[in-house]
Order: structure tokens, then sequence, then C-alpha cells
């Protein structure tokens, strides 16, 4: 930018450019309407600098494509002058053999040319000077795609020969690819040279099975009374679609996963056996809506006993109650924005009766203990009383009078005297009562805690426990509201939640960062559920243990075991974590941060040994080669760092960067050899790099069809193009895992799921197995080190699933499946 000052109170910024986009911008500054504008006019020239940027770029990508063009015409004119020719002569008379030879090399040009531009190409680069992007995204737009939509391409050529020329000698390579396309982009993947026949592969469902094993965290930090004790001595509570039954002395659990989404609210019911739970509304992948409904269940047996108010609710159930007379029926108050108050027969689920409630939040219902005509509800300064009288119901708000309305009124218990206990966002429990004028006011106020009451509980001798929220304080009370015992949680477990009564003195605590502890006031609270408290990406298995590491962005990193159930470790970073992966020696662990830095942490000591920083944008993946000598850093700046790995892990020197990306890079994995590398971007690229030549890309990426890849994670590729579904938009797949003995594909989607494929499967449309859990997409993927196990990870649910791998019939291996065929297939048509 060149400037020069005409005047005091003006100047003039010049940029150069090309001559018919040459322009200037004049800023005067004599009046403040003048300086006011000076943003305006800046945006927009900088809008007009962009659309000419773009109208270049499509200018060049056209002139390309046009040369393309002309090459191609001028390569086939030779082939389709001898056609004629050969068409003209008389019978007996052949071509002679220096003819066939110009008609096979037109034919495998393609390859030639690659090659020769990869020699040139390697003679001028090196380690730490890549080539420069913009010719690789030409090269590879040349390869991949015809800017103008047509898929006609030198390639297409040499897969459809023109009619009547020569078959390719037999010692030449077979020329066999596929395209599929995304949003519109051709994809092209070349056949393996095993594969005689792509047409008759044969897709068939993995022979092994997946099984929820066990379920990792609890929803506390939005959801309320969701923690309850069964007769079975299992606490019953949710997190995304599970309903988790944890026998909290045998450390066991059983899952009710009839859900389809998200659980929102639970009850038990009066015999401590049966469980209402309800669920939020949801789409399916089509974007067809899901509805919400309330489910009554067995917890013995788990079976389903009742489905109450399918096609009824809007929204989601934001809360259920059983009555105390046998449980015979059910409340529940939907999300809608008149918060619908229902009752149902349980025994028939039947509406027994309807009325809106309000159109402020509410919190929490009941049914009176002692008279299951009356319902109590609560919720933004409100405290309704509802009277149920011949399939209608009335409803008296509860008068504040003299005392100073909470914002919210957060839970409410039954004394044994048949009173009402309010906690609210001010500290206070409130007693109320009936007045003599038929109406319910404030009896008594007693200061509980410093901020919200979230939670009472009601102890069999009539004693209280209050659960405070800023204080993070659990207070004992009094039969007639004396403090006699207090506690105060650990900081890290977050407020008081949700408090279960175990036996009297032993409660079981919900916190708002979703732990749930146990313990007694004088012996202290442990943890006996933990989990992650915000978005979750990163997710690493041990290569020789049964431990996993997850990160996200709660700026945790926690170092899980499989086999005991429990979280190993837990450490706070200063920034928020998205990807990791362990060293193959198993000693230290690599974490990608949020803002280009990148951490190793020793398992052990749980101590930072490297620190680095690659750019500033976020890191998408680590992956460390094979044999533990390099580490590959993928980056949101389009980049792949590579990284010399020395002293068991612990020593990171600069070796090189891959350049040629166009978009942000998503998934990479090493070849076998740990001399190579494949990689995806979030433009759809499948690119290939020569790591051990220099972090070279490799133009030709036909060479690297038979490569053997020591892990697959990348979703974009022909041994798993068959796990996109059709009209897939590139984002519906955020990752997936080859397990290790290579006959199974996990993949983790966008719409809840996750799946299991046979590896390979390059066919579309293969067959998988299906299974539901998580409330949110499934951002991550991974098997443990002996494939006994699935692990995967909600992005929202905050939630971590294992699943056991079920084993089938021994089978072929996969890469037997390869080289079977039938004449009826499972798959789709051709792509």
């Amino acid at each position: 930018i060149n400037v020069g000052f005409t005047g005091p109170s003006s100047c003039t910024i010049s940029i150069p450019s090309p001559d018919w986009l040459s322009w200037s911008i004049c800023i005067d500054d004599v009046s403040a309407g003048s300086s006011a504008e000076y943003p305006d006019r800046v945006s927009m020239m900088e809008g007009r600098l962009q659309l000419q940027e773009n109208e270049i770029t499509l200018l060049k990508s056209s002139l390309a494509d046009a040369l393309r063009r002309l090459r191609l015409h001028d390569q086939l004119i030779p082939l389709l002058r001898q056609q004629l020719i050969a068409d003209a002569l008389p019978k007996g008379i052949s071509l002679t053999e220096g003819s066939r030879a110009k008609l096979h090399r037109i034919q495998g040009l393609e390859e030639d040319e690659e090659v020769e531009k990869e020699k040139d190409l390697s003679r001028a680069s090196s380690v730490e000077e890549p080539i420069h992007p913009t010719t690789i995204r030409s090269l590879q737009r040349e390869d991949l795609q015809d800017p103008n939509g047509s898929t006609e391409s030198l390639s297409s050529a040499r897969q459809t020969p023109i009619s009547g020329s020569p078959a390719p000698p037999k010692d030449l390579p077979p020329s066999q690819s596929i395209k599929m396309f995304i949003r519109g982009r051709p994809i092209t993947m070349y056949v393996p040279s095993n594969i005689q026949n792509y047409d008759d592969l044969r897709m068939e469902p993995p022979v092994e099975k997946l099984e929820l094993d066990w379920v990792y965290g609890y929803r506390g930090r939005d959801c309320r009374a969701n923690l309850y004790l069964l007769a079975s001595g299992e606490a019953v509570y949710f997190i995304a679609c599970v309903v988790v039954l944890y026998h909290i002395n045998n450390r066991t659990q059983r899952h009710y996963s009839k859900h389809t989404d998200c659980v929102r609210c639970l009850t038990i019911h009066p015999d401590k056996v049966r469980v209402a739970s309800g669920q939020t509304a949801g789409v399916d992948k089509d974007g067809k809506p899901l509805q919400p409904y309330v489910h009554i269940w067995d917890s013995s047996t788990l079976i389903t006993l009742q489905q109450i108010g399918l096609g009824t609710f809007e929204r989601g159930v934001g809360s259920v109650a059983f009555s105390f007379d046998s449980g015979a029926f059910l409340c529940v108050i939907d999300d809608s924005n008149e918060h619908m108050l229902s009752v149902w027969d349980c025994a028939k689920g039947t509406k027994h009766a309807e009325v809106k409630s309000t159109n402020e939040a509410v919190f929490t219902v009941e049914f009176n203990p002692n008279d299951s005509t009356n319902i109590i509800t609560c919720g933004k300064s409100h405290v309704y009383f509802w009277t149920l009288s011949a399939g209608s119901l009335t409803k008296k708000q509860g008068i504040f009078g003299k005392y100073k309305k909470p914002k919210f009124i957060q839970c409410f218990v039954f004394s044994l005297t048949g009173d009402v206990l309010t906690g609210d966002s001010e500290g206070n429990i409130l007693t109320w009562g009936k007045s003599p004028g038929d109406t319910f006011q404030i009896m008594r106020q007693t200061r509980a805690h410093d901020g919200s009451v979230f939670t009472l509980c009601m102890l069999q001798g009539g004693a209280l426990l209050s659960g405070g929220g800023k204080d993070r304080k659990i207070i004992r009370w009094s039969a007639d509201l004396a403090p006699e015992r207090e506690c105060e949680i650990p900081e890290m477990f977050g407020a008081v939640r949700c408090i279960a009564d175990v036996d009297g003195e032993e409660v079981l605590v919900g916190t708002t960062r979703n732990a749930i502890l146990r313990g007694t006031f004088s012996d202290g609270f442990v943890a006996i559920v933990q989990g992650h408290v915000d978005e979750m990406w990163g997710l690493a298995t041990h290569p020789s243990q049964d431990v996993f590491l997850t990160c996200g962005h709660d700026r945790q990193v926690c170092v899980w075991n499989t086999e005991e159930h429990k979280l190993d470790w837990c450490t706070t970073l200063e920034e928020y974590g998205l990807c990791a992966d362990f060293c193959p020696n198993g000693a230290v662990v690599s974490v990608g941060l949020s803002t280009g830095r990148w951490l190793v942490l020793d398992l052990q000591t749980k101590d930072v040994v490297s620190d680095y920083t690659d750019g500033n944008e976020q890191l998408s993946v680590m992956r460390y080669s094979p044999d533990g000598s390099f580490l590959a850093v993928g980056s949101h700046d389009n980049f792949i760092y590579i990284y010399n790995v020395t002293e068991s892990g612990r020593r990171y020197s600069r070796y090189g960067k891959c350049n040629g990306h166009s978009s942000f890079i998503t998934h990479l994995d090493w070849s076998k050899d740990g001399k190579y590398i494949m990689s995806n971007s979030g433009d759809y690229e499948i690119l290939y790099w020569d790591i051990a030549g220099g972090c070279k890309l490799l133009r030709n990426r036909y060479e690297s069809k038979d490569r053997e890849w020591a892990s697959y994670t990348c979703v974009l590729g022909f041994h798993v193009m068959g796990v996109w579904l059709e009209g897939s938009d590139g984002t519906d797949i955020n990752a997936l895992c080859r397990s290790h003995n290579e006959r199974m594909v996990a993949v983790a989607d966008d719409f809840c799921k996750v799946h299991l494929f046979q590896y390979p499967c390059p066919k579309p449309k293969a067959p998988n197995h299906i299974y539901e859990g998580h409330g949110s997409h499934v951002t991550n993927v991974r098997f443990t080190h002996c494939d006994s196990h699935v692990l995967s990870m909600g992005g929202k649910d905050t939630c971590i699933l294992q699943w056991r791998v079920k084993r089938g019939g021994t089978g072929d291996s996969g890469r037997d499946r390869l080289h079977s065929s039938s004449s009826t297939s499972t798959s789709s048509p051709e792509p």
C-alpha cells in the first residue's frame, strides 16, 4: 500500500492491481460526517475487491479447462485418424506395431504426464520449501473435476476407450477408477489391483455386532430431579437417550434405551420399581420430526409397559410425576409455550385432564402425597396449587404477601405435617400453608444458602436436606427447620443439583458439572460417576492398554479405564482440546488445542513434557507414524506439520510441512511403512504425501491405490466409500475408524447414530448395523487396542458410550472379502 499526502486534511491510498482492476480510495476527514462514512466505504470497496478476485479465479479455472480440452482433442485426433484408416483398410491388412504402440501410449498418457510433472517439481522442492498451494489446487482440479460441472477428463477417456481401439497389453496395470459425488463435486478413487471385478463385489454387514457396555456421564448441568434410588439398590439417572441403572455397591450398569431422543425428566413409582421417563422432540436423518412422549417401564425387566402422549406433547416433556395412591395417574408438563399440564391414566394410557399452565418456565410438578386430587407446580416467579375434579383442573396461585417474590422457585417437597416447602433463587426455604380464606400463603421464611436452593430432599424421619448452588453446601435441617449439620462439596464438581436418600445417613448427590457423588456428612463424598460438561471432539485409545483419552470444550483432558469403567485422572488446560493421539510406546499422549497450540502429556505424571504452536488456528488431527518416529499435526490453516520424534516421545523438532490442501485438514493416516500420509480436507479432497521424500505432494494418486495404511480414519477413500449415504452433504460423517484386525469400520454420523460396517466397504449403500444412544451429533469413534470395544462420544450430549464387540462367526478376513463375488449384490447400482 502506497500512501501519499496531498493536503493537511486528506490522503490517497493506491493499491497496485491489474490495469482493469486499478482503483483508489480518497479519505477526507474535514467533517465528522465523512469520518463516519469511511468504514462503509472501506467495506464496500473490500466487497468489490472480493467479487473481482472471485471473477479472476473463475476465469483462471475456465482457461485451465479450455486448455485441457484442447489437449484432449489434440491427443484424440491422431487416434481417430488411425481408427478411420484402420476401418478403411481392406481385410487382411493390419496396422503396424508402431501404430498400435501410439494408441497404447495415448491411453496411458495421463499417468505419464503426471509422472513427468512430479519429476520436474521434485527437483525444485525441498522439505522446508513446499510447493505453492495455488499450483497444487489447479492441478488437483485438473485431476478431480471440471469447473463447469462436466465429468470429461483424460481419466474418463481412459476408462471408456474409443470403440474398436485395441485393449491395453496384459502387462499394463488395470485402470479402473470410481467417481463419487458429494455436493455435486466429483471425487475420483482408484480401484486396487487385487480387485478383478468391482461390479461383482459382494457387500455384507459385518458378522460382529455391538452391545452397549457402559455409559460415562450424567446430565446434571441443566436438568432437575433426575437422580433416584430404586429398591434394587440401583441409582437411576439419565444422559443423552439412555436411562442408566447403576448398582452403587456392585458397580454394574444396566440401560433402558428405548428413547429416540434426549431424555429430559424422570420419576419413580411409589412401588420403587416402575419408572417414567420423558424425552424431547427431535428429527431423523431425513428431517422428519420425532414426536416426544413418556415411557412407563419396569426397572427389573426393562420392559416398556406404557407409551404416554405420542403426538400430544410439543417440543418435549419437561417434568413428570406419579400420584401416590398406588401410582394410578401420571402428571406431565410439556415444553410448549403454554406448558400444558395433563393427567394420564397409567394403566390405559389415556388422557384424564389437560389445561394450559403458564407461559413462564415450569421446573417441577408433584402430586400431594396425602391427596392425589391436589397437584403443585413451580417455576419462574410462581407456585401454583391445582385441584383435579371431574376431569378438569383449576389452579390457585401462591400469595407471597409481604415477602419478596423470588425470580425462581427452584424446587419443593411436602413435609410430614402436610406443609409445602419451597427452595428459591434467593437462598430461602419458604413454608406454605392454607389460610382460612382457602388461599395458599407463606407461613415462614428460613434463610438457607448463599445463592439458589437447587434441591430439597425429605428424609424418612422428617429431617430435610437442602442443596445450594453458589455455596455448594448440603445442609441437614430438623423437622422444625433448625440447621443440624452441613458440608461443602469440592468446587471441581460444581453446585448441588439433586439429592437422593440412601439410608438416612448416606446420600447420593448429582452436581451441575455432571458428576454423582456418594457419601455422608462425617466421611465426606467421593465421585462414583463423572463426565465432561461441554462439547467433546478429541478421542484417542491407548496402543496396548485398556485406556482412552477424551478432551473437549470444557478444557478438561480425561483419561478413562475401559476395564474398570472409571476416570483414572483429569487435568484442566488453558484452552480447549480438539484432538489427541497416543505415542506408539504408550508413555505420552499429544493433545491439539483450539489456538494452534499442542501439548505432550506424560501419562503417568500428567506433566506437560512438550509445548509447541503451529499457526494460530485450531488443530483438528494429531497422528503418530506407526514406529513413533514422526508426528503429523493437521490444522485449520490448511497445513499438515510434520515433526521428528525422539527421546520416547518427549522431544520434537520440525521436519517439514505439507502444503497443498485448499481447505482445513479433517483427517489423516500414515502408511504401514511410515513413509506416506493420506489426508482429507473440508472441501472433500483426498491427497497423498511422500513424507520420507520431503513432504512432497504425490500428483499421481493412481500410484497410491495399493498402498497399505497403518490406520484408517479418513472418511473419504475407496475402502470406505460405502459408508456414505446417497445425498450426503460431506459433513454427515464426522469420524470413522477401522478395527486393528481390519475386519470392521465404526462410523460416527451427524444423526446421533453409530454404524458398524465390514471393511472394506467400497460400494454405495453398504449394509451395516446401526446403534442409537447418543442425543447429539456423534463427534468421534475409536476401537480399543484389542478391538474388544468401540468408544463413541457425543457433541452436545457430553456422553461417552462404550460398546462391547460381540464376535460372530470366523468368516473371511477383510482382505479376503475384496475377492468375494456373487451374481446378486446387496449394494446399490454403480456410482
